[in-house]
């Protein structure tokens, strides 16, 4: 069978363009993704941030589910923390009535943005991710209708009722969320885009300790990778500056849309800012669609992945669907 390769999308804001045209070209990418044969389409939620434009994924998912009409459409992911499970299990009740059988729920526990934003959004009163476990409990109870009888709002029904309910993953770049999923029986997904280091050592541990439940009678996982693709190696490491410049960016807290190609090159680096960036080169597949795929091919069996979803970040917006064209056709998914 072929291997399942999905996207993850965080709608990123290149500099000289808006971030409504960041959602358009979202939805142009998601058509495509479909027309390639990936399996999935996942986008991300993130607040205040200046080069991502998607805060409330719940609400991009219908139109990207609206705009296709086959390929698998959720949420990489809903933040928890900041919602009530309830309301969460309703809205997906809802994107699952609209388009039954093909949305996936997926669950992250980081702020996606500074303190300040997390404390504005919940009203001054951010309290973190302590209350997760209990928090997914509570939203896989209320959309599957299998509350405890005991529970103190066992009484709640999540509208609209239905015979299908949303996948539900979770979402994380430590052992943590590998673990809750273990302890819950639900899909899990690492995020070696964000933390390259020991995600094989997370999977496996979820494997050894899955439990299985009414949603999951065996452990299954994705792998999220970074991902440049191109016809040459010297093109990818070109359009690879601008998500180089946008992570050393990041290491000094500076917010700004994603340079573009023309920008990135320009950057003159210190020698220390090249070793952070070299150092943050290890969170990334760069290269020839030949090299890409060996290199996805070599991870997947790594980590024991069983599906791979693929973020794709450049300084312009058609050598960004033109990346995941070539992957597609490497893995020959249309076929």
């Amino acid at each position: 069978m072929t291997l399942r390769l999905g996207v993850l999308d965080q709608s990123p804001v290149i500099s000289g363009h808006s971030p409504a045209e960041a959602i358009a070209e979202t939805i142009s990418l998601a058509r495509l993704a479909e027309e390639l044969g990936y399996h999935r389409y996942w986008l991300a939620e993130h607040h205040a941030i200046a080069a991502l434009a998607d805060p409330c994924p719940e609400i991009l998912v219908c139109r990207v589910a609206s705009a296709t009409s086959r390929i698998r459409v959720g949420t990489g992911g809903v933040l928890l923390p900041y919602y009530s499970p309830l309301k969460i299990a309703e809205t997906f009740r809802m994107l699952e009535a609209l388009f039954p059988g093909r949305i996936d729920l997926g669950l992250g526990r980081a702020p996606g943005g500074d303190p300040r934003t997390a404390l504005a959004l919940m009203d001054g009163r951010y309290e973190g991710a302590e209350r997760m476990p209990q928090q997914v409990q509570d939203l896989v109870g209320f959309l599957d209708r299998t509350l405890d009888p005991r529970h103190p709002h066992a009484s709640v029904k999540a509208q609209p009722a239905g015979d299908t309910a949303p996948e539900v993953w979770l979402l994380g770049s430590s052992d943590y969320s590998g673990a809750l999923a273990a302890y819950l029986g639900l899909r899990f997904s690492f995020a070696h885009f964000i933390n390259a280091h020991g995600g094989d050592a997370v999977m496996r541990g979820y494997r050894e300790q899955f439990r299985a439940s009414h949603r999951e009678r065996r452990p299954y996982c994705t792998l999220a990778v970074f991902v440049i693709c191109a016809a040459t190696h010297e093109e990818a490491e070109r359009l690879a500056s601008s998500i180089d410049l946008r992570r050393y960016q990041m290491t000094l807290g500076i917010d700004a849309p994603v340079a573009t190609t023309e920008q990135a090159l320009a950057f003159e680096y210190t020698e220390q800012a090249r070793a952070v960036v070299q150092r943050e080169r290890a969170r990334a597949v760069i290269g020839t669609p030949q090299a890409v795929k060996e290199r996805l091919l070599a991870l997947r069996e790594q980590h024991e992945a069983d599906e791979l979803m693929v973020i794709t970040i450049t300084g312009d917006y058609p050598s960004r669907l033109r990346s995941y064209e070539l992957l597609a056709q490497a893995f020959a998914l249309a076929t």
